[in-house]
């Protein structure tokens, strides 16, 4: 797992997994418990993911949104009063055959599963998104580059 430093003095940096640490001890009820389950399901199904925290800004106490990446934005894990919130950034191109996409399902590229207190994980298929979202990152990534090569070299 590869996590990113905030852009900070050296005398006082943060790490990224260091936020999200504290922004899951400051919320001390089930959703905390929810985004630290989430994470480690994340880490298990890709160890190459890389955690980010963006859009620190005031109305989320700075501690900004748990982002995970790998080769692109794969998902972010927001909280609110009632549900913890994975948003997969291309869900909408992903397959589901489990369903567990649950929100923002109108949309043309995003797709998120809203997580309930009393909610279960199907940690089995949340893992299986990850993978595919993954998986869609990366063939992306491979086709812009070539699509570059092959611009470079004058075809």
């Amino acid at each position: 797992m590869v996590t990113r430093t905030t852009m900070k003095p050296a005398s006082s940096r943060t790490s990224s997994s260091q936020i999200i640490d504290a922004r899951i001890a400051a919320l001390g009820d089930w959703r905390g418990e929810v985004l630290a389950r989430v994470r480690k399901l994340i880490r298990e199904a890709d160890p190459a993911m890389v955690e980010e925290v963006k859009w620190r800004k005031p109305s989320n106490s700075m501690l900004g949104v748990p982002v995970w990446e790998h080769d692109g934005i794969v998902c972010t894990g927001e909280t609110y009063k009632a549900v913890v919130k994975l948003t997969f950034a291309k869900g909408a191109s992903l397959p589901d055959p489990t369903g567990l996409f649950n929100s923002s399902l109108d949309g043309n590229v995003r797709r998120a599963i809203d997580i309930r207190e009393d909610d279960k994980i199907d940690e089995r298929a949340l893992k299986a998104l990850i993978r595919a979202a993954v998986a869609a990152n990366t063939s992306a990534r491979a086709g812009r580059s070539a699509r570059a090569r092959k611009k470079a070299m004058g075809d």
